[in-house]
Protein backbone atom coordinates (compact mmCIF):
# COMPACT_ATOMS: atom_id res chain seq x y z
CA UNK A 1 0.00 0.00 0.00
CA UNK A 2 1.17 3.30 -0.51
CA UNK A 3 2.39 5.69 1.76
CA UNK A 4 1.58 9.55 2.18
CA UNK A 5 3.35 11.27 4.73
CA UNK A 6 2.24 14.57 5.91
CA UNK A 7 2.33 17.55 8.10
CA UNK A 8 -0.67 17.71 9.94
CA UNK A 9 -0.99 21.84 11.01
CA UNK A 10 -3.56 22.72 14.09
CA UNK A 11 -5.20 26.39 14.62
CA UNK A 12 -7.35 25.70 17.46
CA UNK A 13 -9.38 28.78 18.66
CA UNK A 14 -12.42 29.15 20.95
CA UNK A 15 -15.16 28.22 18.92
CA UNK A 16 -13.25 27.63 15.57
CA UNK A 17 -10.71 25.07 13.99
CA UNK A 18 -8.60 25.52 11.03
CA UNK A 19 -6.32 22.38 9.87
CA UNK A 20 -4.11 21.75 6.54
CA UNK A 21 -2.16 18.69 5.86
CA UNK A 22 0.52 18.96 3.70
CA UNK A 23 3.93 16.83 2.03
CA UNK A 24 7.09 16.67 3.26
CA UNK A 25 7.83 19.40 0.59
CA UNK A 26 5.21 21.81 1.64
CA UNK A 27 2.73 21.31 -0.97
CA UNK A 28 -1.06 21.82 -0.03
CA UNK A 29 -2.80 17.91 0.31
CA UNK A 30 -6.24 19.51 1.95
CA UNK A 31 -7.35 21.93 4.17
CA UNK A 32 -10.26 22.06 6.55
CA UNK A 33 -12.32 24.26 8.75
CA UNK A 34 -15.27 24.14 11.14
CA UNK A 35 -16.53 27.10 12.76
CA UNK A 36 -18.97 27.75 15.73
CA UNK A 37 -17.51 24.70 17.48
CA UNK A 38 -20.34 23.90 20.12
CA UNK A 39 -23.07 25.05 18.83
CA UNK A 40 -26.12 23.69 16.54
CA UNK A 41 -24.69 25.27 13.58
CA UNK A 42 -21.26 23.90 13.53
CA UNK A 43 -20.19 23.09 10.16
CA UNK A 44 -17.13 21.52 8.37
CA UNK A 45 -15.88 22.44 5.42
CA UNK A 46 -12.74 20.06 3.83
CA UNK A 47 -11.03 21.12 0.48
CA UNK A 48 -8.25 19.10 -1.56
CA UNK A 49 -5.36 21.07 -2.95
CA UNK A 50 -7.61 22.10 -5.84
CA UNK A 51 -10.40 23.78 -3.70
CA UNK A 52 -12.58 20.53 -4.65
CA UNK A 53 -14.96 20.18 -1.15
CA UNK A 54 -14.29 16.40 0.38
CA UNK A 55 -17.03 14.36 1.64
CA UNK A 56 -17.20 13.58 5.46
CA UNK A 57 -17.57 10.38 6.81
CA UNK A 58 -21.30 9.12 7.09
CA UNK A 59 -20.87 9.06 11.07
CA UNK A 60 -19.39 12.68 10.96
CA UNK A 61 -21.57 14.62 13.79
CA UNK A 62 -24.22 17.47 12.51
CA UNK A 63 -22.69 19.56 15.46
CA UNK A 64 -19.50 19.39 16.67
CA UNK A 65 -19.29 20.12 20.57
CA UNK A 66 -15.52 20.25 21.18
CA UNK A 67 -12.52 20.69 18.84
CA UNK A 68 -11.51 17.21 19.54
CA UNK A 69 -14.81 15.58 17.99
CA UNK A 70 -13.60 18.30 15.16
CA UNK A 71 -10.43 16.69 14.45
CA UNK A 72 -11.53 12.82 14.71
CA UNK A 73 -13.80 14.20 11.95
CA UNK A 74 -11.20 15.76 9.97
CA UNK A 75 -9.16 13.03 10.53
CA UNK A 76 -11.30 10.28 9.00
CA UNK A 77 -11.81 12.67 6.17
CA UNK A 78 -8.04 12.44 5.60
CA UNK A 79 -7.74 8.75 6.14
CA UNK A 80 -10.15 7.98 3.46
CA UNK A 81 -9.12 10.37 0.84
CA UNK A 82 -5.14 9.91 1.18
CA UNK A 83 -4.05 6.12 1.12
CA UNK A 84 -1.72 5.16 4.38
CA UNK A 85 -1.46 8.46 5.52
CA UNK A 86 1.23 8.70 7.88
CA UNK A 87 1.20 11.93 9.50
CA UNK A 88 4.90 12.54 10.32
CA UNK A 89 4.65 15.62 12.37
CA UNK A 90 1.77 18.56 13.68
CA UNK A 91 2.58 21.85 14.04
CA UNK A 92 0.37 24.16 16.31
CA UNK A 93 -0.43 28.07 16.24
CA UNK A 94 0.46 29.35 19.39
CA UNK A 95 -1.38 32.46 20.08
CA UNK A 96 1.82 33.98 22.86
CA UNK A 97 5.08 32.95 23.17
CA UNK A 98 5.91 35.97 25.77
CA UNK A 99 9.32 36.71 25.80
CA UNK A 100 11.31 33.95 25.81
CA UNK A 101 9.46 31.82 23.15
CA UNK A 102 9.97 33.15 19.21
CA UNK A 103 11.65 30.28 16.85
CA UNK A 104 9.39 27.10 16.06
CA UNK A 105 10.32 24.09 18.89
CA UNK A 106 9.56 21.02 19.99
CA UNK A 107 6.49 20.88 22.53
CA UNK A 108 7.40 18.81 25.81
CA UNK A 109 5.89 18.89 28.76
CA UNK A 110 8.26 21.37 30.35
CA UNK A 111 7.30 23.61 27.30
CA UNK A 112 3.57 22.86 27.93
CA UNK A 113 3.01 23.94 31.57
CA UNK A 114 5.32 26.93 30.65
CA UNK A 115 2.99 27.85 27.88
CA UNK A 116 0.27 27.66 30.20
CA UNK A 117 1.18 30.22 32.86
CA UNK A 118 0.65 32.85 30.04
CA UNK A 119 -2.92 31.95 29.67
CA UNK A 120 -3.50 35.47 31.42
CA UNK A 121 -2.19 36.81 29.07
CA UNK A 122 -4.37 35.34 26.37
CA UNK A 123 -6.90 33.79 28.13
CA UNK A 124 -9.35 33.53 24.53
CA UNK A 125 -6.96 31.88 22.60
CA UNK A 126 -4.02 30.41 24.71
CA UNK A 127 -6.25 27.24 26.77
CA UNK A 128 -7.88 26.03 23.35
CA UNK A 129 -4.24 26.13 21.74
CA UNK A 130 -3.19 24.04 24.08
CA UNK A 131 -6.23 21.68 24.15
CA UNK A 132 -5.69 21.30 20.83
CA UNK A 133 -1.81 20.45 21.43
CA UNK A 134 -3.50 17.23 24.05
CA UNK A 135 -6.06 16.37 21.56
CA UNK A 136 -3.31 15.88 19.08
CA UNK A 137 -1.00 14.30 21.51
CA UNK A 138 -3.98 11.68 22.00
CA UNK A 139 -4.37 10.94 18.20
CA UNK A 140 -0.84 10.61 17.69
CA UNK A 141 1.24 9.24 20.53
CA UNK A 142 4.65 9.89 19.98
CA UNK A 143 4.71 11.88 17.17
CA UNK A 144 6.38 15.03 17.25
CA UNK A 145 4.27 17.84 17.94
CA UNK A 146 5.96 21.77 16.88
CA UNK A 147 4.64 25.10 18.41
CA UNK A 148 4.68 27.62 16.19
CA UNK A 149 4.12 31.34 18.01
CA UNK A 150 1.88 34.12 17.03
CA UNK A 151 3.94 36.60 18.67
CA UNK A 152 7.01 35.23 16.86
CA UNK A 153 7.29 37.93 14.41
CA UNK A 154 7.00 41.25 16.01
CA UNK A 155 9.92 40.01 18.85
CA UNK A 156 12.81 42.33 18.05
CA UNK A 157 10.52 45.45 18.09
CA UNK A 158 12.40 48.70 19.27
CA UNK A 159 11.62 49.74 22.87
CA UNK A 160 9.73 52.85 22.28
CA UNK A 161 7.27 49.72 20.07
CA UNK A 162 7.16 47.37 23.30
CA UNK A 163 6.65 49.07 26.53
CA UNK A 164 3.67 50.89 28.39
CA UNK A 165 4.32 54.31 30.43
CA UNK A 166 4.17 51.97 33.18
CA UNK A 167 6.45 52.03 36.54
CA UNK A 168 9.65 49.74 35.03
CA UNK A 169 8.85 46.37 37.11
CA UNK A 170 5.95 45.87 35.10
CA UNK A 171 7.91 46.01 31.76
CA UNK A 172 10.80 43.45 33.59
CA UNK A 173 7.69 41.07 34.61
CA UNK A 174 6.33 40.91 31.18
CA UNK A 175 3.44 43.63 30.61
CA UNK A 176 4.56 44.89 27.67
CA UNK A 177 3.12 45.17 23.45
CA UNK A 178 3.47 41.66 22.14
CA UNK A 179 1.18 42.21 18.95
CA UNK A 180 -0.43 38.85 17.26
CA UNK A 181 -1.29 37.74 13.91
CA UNK A 182 2.31 36.84 12.95
CA UNK A 183 1.60 33.74 11.65
CA UNK A 184 -0.42 36.07 9.35
CA UNK A 185 1.84 38.54 9.26
CA UNK A 186 4.49 36.24 8.24
CA UNK A 187 2.92 34.54 5.41
CA UNK A 188 2.16 38.17 3.75
CA UNK A 189 5.56 38.93 3.96
CA UNK A 190 6.94 36.13 2.29
CA UNK A 191 4.83 36.65 -0.69
CA UNK A 192 5.61 40.08 -1.04
CA UNK A 193 9.01 38.66 -0.83
CA UNK A 194 8.52 36.50 -3.93
CA UNK A 195 6.25 38.32 -5.72
CA UNK A 196 6.49 42.26 -5.24
CA UNK A 197 10.67 42.15 -4.43
CA UNK A 198 10.35 45.92 -4.29
CA UNK A 199 7.12 46.09 -2.47
CA UNK A 200 8.94 43.92 0.23
CA UNK A 201 11.77 46.22 0.57
CA UNK A 202 9.89 49.16 1.12
CA UNK A 203 7.72 50.25 3.99
CA UNK A 204 4.05 48.39 4.38
CA UNK A 205 1.04 48.63 6.47
CA UNK A 206 -0.71 45.35 6.50
CA UNK A 207 -4.08 45.01 7.77
CA UNK A 208 -5.47 41.89 8.48
CA UNK A 209 -9.09 42.20 9.35
CA UNK A 210 -11.40 39.62 10.01
CA UNK A 211 -13.41 38.66 13.53
CA UNK A 212 -10.31 39.58 14.95
CA UNK A 213 -8.49 42.64 13.46
CA UNK A 214 -4.62 44.01 13.81
CA UNK A 215 -2.47 46.77 11.51
CA UNK A 216 0.91 45.57 11.69
CA UNK A 217 3.73 48.44 10.19
CA UNK A 218 6.91 46.06 8.03
CA UNK A 219 9.83 48.08 7.00
CA UNK A 220 11.97 45.55 4.85
CA UNK A 221 10.48 42.30 5.95
CA UNK A 222 10.39 43.57 9.53
CA UNK A 223 7.58 44.01 12.01
CA UNK A 224 8.19 47.65 13.73
CA UNK A 225 4.75 48.38 15.08
CA UNK A 226 1.81 46.44 15.82
CA UNK A 227 -1.73 47.56 16.93
CA UNK A 228 -2.26 44.89 19.34
CA UNK A 229 -0.20 45.08 22.47
CA UNK A 230 -0.41 43.09 25.33
CA UNK A 231 -3.18 40.95 24.90
CA UNK A 232 -5.63 40.53 21.65
CA UNK A 233 -8.17 43.23 23.06
CA UNK A 234 -6.19 46.46 21.86
CA UNK A 235 -6.47 48.21 18.92
CA UNK A 236 -8.96 47.98 16.19
CA UNK A 237 -12.74 47.16 17.27
CA UNK A 238 -13.38 43.65 16.75
CA UNK A 239 -16.08 41.03 16.16
CA UNK A 240 -16.89 40.81 19.50
CA UNK A 241 -13.88 42.62 21.25
CA UNK A 242 -13.76 46.39 21.54
CA UNK A 243 -9.90 47.46 20.37
CA UNK A 244 -8.33 50.92 21.88
CA UNK A 245 -9.90 51.76 25.02
CA UNK A 246 -9.23 54.23 27.47
CA UNK A 247 -8.25 52.27 30.84
CA UNK A 248 -10.63 54.57 33.43
CA UNK A 249 -13.73 52.69 31.62
CA UNK A 250 -12.58 49.94 33.43
CA UNK A 251 -12.45 52.00 36.69
CA UNK A 252 -15.24 52.90 36.37
CA UNK A 253 -16.92 49.53 35.44
CA UNK A 254 -14.93 48.11 38.55
CA UNK A 255 -15.96 51.56 41.08
CA UNK A 256 -19.07 52.45 39.83
CA UNK A 257 -21.03 49.90 38.48
CA UNK A 258 -19.48 46.73 40.89
CA UNK A 259 -18.49 44.61 37.94
CA UNK A 260 -16.43 42.41 38.69
CA UNK A 261 -12.65 41.55 36.69
CA UNK A 262 -14.68 38.24 35.10
CA UNK A 263 -17.94 40.12 33.97
CA UNK A 264 -15.40 42.91 32.78
CA UNK A 265 -13.47 39.94 30.84
CA UNK A 266 -16.82 38.82 29.35
CA UNK A 267 -17.98 42.07 28.09
CA UNK A 268 -14.80 42.83 26.63
CA UNK A 269 -14.21 39.44 24.67
CA UNK A 270 -17.77 38.39 24.01
CA UNK A 271 -19.98 41.50 24.31
CA UNK A 272 -18.07 44.14 22.49
CA UNK A 273 -16.39 45.18 19.22
CA UNK A 274 -18.93 44.70 16.29
CA UNK A 275 -21.28 42.96 18.09
CA UNK A 276 -21.70 45.45 21.04
CA UNK A 277 -22.25 48.27 18.68
CA UNK A 278 -24.29 46.92 16.21
CA UNK A 279 -26.43 45.09 18.83
CA UNK A 280 -27.00 42.81 15.59
CA UNK A 281 -23.95 40.61 14.89
CA UNK A 282 -20.18 40.25 14.43
CA UNK A 283 -20.16 39.37 11.25
CA UNK A 284 -19.76 41.99 8.97
CA UNK A 285 -21.30 40.18 5.78
CA UNK A 286 -24.87 40.30 8.36
CA UNK A 287 -23.95 44.77 9.21
CA UNK A 288 -23.11 45.10 5.22
CA UNK A 289 -26.31 43.35 4.25
CA UNK A 290 -28.81 45.66 7.10
CA UNK A 291 -30.59 48.62 6.70
CA UNK A 292 -29.93 49.12 10.64
CA UNK A 293 -28.39 52.58 11.67
CA UNK A 294 -26.60 50.60 14.46
CA UNK A 295 -25.26 48.69 11.98
CA UNK A 296 -23.88 51.53 9.47
CA UNK A 297 -22.24 52.90 12.33
CA UNK A 298 -20.29 50.34 13.60
CA UNK A 299 -18.83 49.61 10.23
CA UNK A 300 -18.23 53.22 9.91
CA UNK A 301 -16.42 53.28 13.32
CA UNK A 302 -14.26 49.96 11.95
CA UNK A 303 -13.49 51.82 8.81
CA UNK A 304 -12.40 54.66 11.13
CA UNK A 305 -10.12 52.81 13.26
CA UNK A 306 -8.45 51.24 9.87
CA UNK A 307 -7.85 55.15 8.71
CA UNK A 308 -5.93 56.49 11.76
CA UNK A 309 -4.37 53.63 11.96
CA UNK A 310 -2.91 53.87 8.28
CA UNK A 311 -1.44 57.31 9.52
CA UNK A 312 0.21 55.62 12.37
CA UNK A 313 2.18 52.95 10.51
CA UNK A 314 3.40 55.45 8.45
CA UNK A 315 4.50 57.52 10.69
CA UNK A 316 6.02 54.45 12.70
CA UNK A 317 7.74 53.73 9.28
CA UNK A 318 8.72 57.30 7.96
CA UNK A 319 6.42 56.85 4.95
CA UNK A 320 4.17 54.63 3.34
CA UNK A 321 5.09 52.20 0.04
CA UNK A 322 2.15 50.16 0.13
CA UNK A 323 -0.77 48.84 2.17
CA UNK A 324 -2.21 45.31 2.33
CA UNK A 325 -5.46 43.73 3.10
CA UNK A 326 -5.76 40.03 4.18
CA UNK A 327 -7.46 37.76 6.29
CA UNK A 328 -12.03 37.44 6.01
CA UNK A 329 -13.34 40.54 5.84
CA UNK A 330 -10.22 42.55 4.52
CA UNK A 331 -10.04 39.85 1.52
CA UNK A 332 -13.68 40.03 0.84
CA UNK A 333 -14.95 43.56 1.65
CA UNK A 334 -14.31 46.08 -1.16
CA UNK A 335 -16.79 48.10 1.05
CA UNK A 336 -14.44 48.39 4.36
CA UNK A 337 -11.38 48.52 2.04
CA UNK A 338 -12.45 51.53 0.45
CA UNK A 339 -14.13 53.55 3.25
CA UNK A 340 -10.61 52.38 5.10
CA UNK A 341 -8.34 54.12 2.78
CA UNK A 342 -11.03 57.55 1.44
CA UNK A 343 -9.73 60.49 2.46
CA UNK A 344 -5.88 59.42 2.53
CA UNK A 345 -4.78 60.80 -0.69
CA UNK A 346 -2.55 62.78 1.19
CA UNK A 347 -0.88 59.87 1.61
CA UNK A 348 -0.98 58.98 -2.33
CA UNK A 349 -3.11 56.24 -1.24
CA UNK A 350 -6.19 56.10 -3.42
CA UNK A 351 -8.26 52.92 -4.60
CA UNK A 352 -9.32 52.28 -8.01
CA UNK A 353 -13.17 51.40 -7.15
CA UNK A 354 -13.74 49.16 -10.59
CA UNK A 355 -11.07 46.78 -9.01
CA UNK A 356 -11.36 46.91 -5.68
CA UNK A 357 -15.56 45.65 -6.46
CA UNK A 358 -14.06 43.24 -8.00
CA UNK A 359 -11.75 41.85 -5.40
CA UNK A 360 -8.75 42.24 -7.86
CA UNK A 361 -5.30 41.47 -6.25
CA UNK A 362 -3.73 45.34 -7.52
CA UNK A 363 -6.53 47.65 -6.16
CA UNK A 364 -4.61 51.27 -5.89
CA UNK A 365 -4.61 53.70 -8.45
CA UNK A 366 -2.37 56.46 -6.50
CA UNK A 367 2.02 56.36 -5.66
CA UNK A 368 1.02 53.92 -2.72
CA UNK A 369 0.42 50.04 -3.62
CA UNK A 370 -2.79 48.79 -2.54
CA UNK A 371 -2.97 44.69 -2.18
CA UNK A 372 -5.64 42.38 -1.07
CA UNK A 373 -3.68 38.57 -0.53
CA UNK A 374 -5.15 35.67 1.10
CA UNK A 375 -3.10 34.61 4.34
CA UNK A 376 -2.28 31.19 4.49
CA UNK A 377 -1.39 30.73 8.38
CA UNK A 378 -1.28 26.78 8.23
CA UNK A 379 1.46 26.92 5.48
CA UNK A 380 3.45 29.62 7.79
CA UNK A 381 3.18 26.68 10.52
CA UNK A 382 3.93 23.60 8.10
CA UNK A 383 7.06 25.81 7.20
CA UNK A 384 8.16 25.90 11.26
CA UNK A 385 7.70 22.17 11.69
CA UNK A 386 9.57 21.33 8.40
CA UNK A 387 12.52 23.51 9.75
CA UNK A 388 12.14 21.61 13.58
CA UNK A 389 12.17 18.16 11.53
CA UNK A 390 15.08 19.47 9.63
CA UNK A 391 12.71 17.50 6.30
Amino acid sequence: MPVTRAILTLNSGSSSLKLGLFTETLETLALAHVDRIGRREAAMVIRDAAGARLPLPAAAPDAFATNAAALRTALATFEAQFDGLDVIAVGHRIVHGGTDHAAPERITEPLMADLARLAPFAPLHQPHNLAGVRAALEAFPGTPQIACYDTAFHRGHPFVSDTFALPRRYYEKGVRRYGFHGLSYDYITSELARSEPALHAGRVAVAHLGSGASMCAIAQGRSVASTMGFSALEGLPMGTRPGELDPGILLYMLDEEGLTSHEIATLLYKESGLLGMSGLSNDMRVLEASDAPRAQEAIDYFCFRIRRQVGAMAAAMGGLDGVVFCGGIGENSGRVRAQACEGLEFLGLEIDAAANAANARDIGSGRVRVLVLPTNEEIVIARGASAVLDL
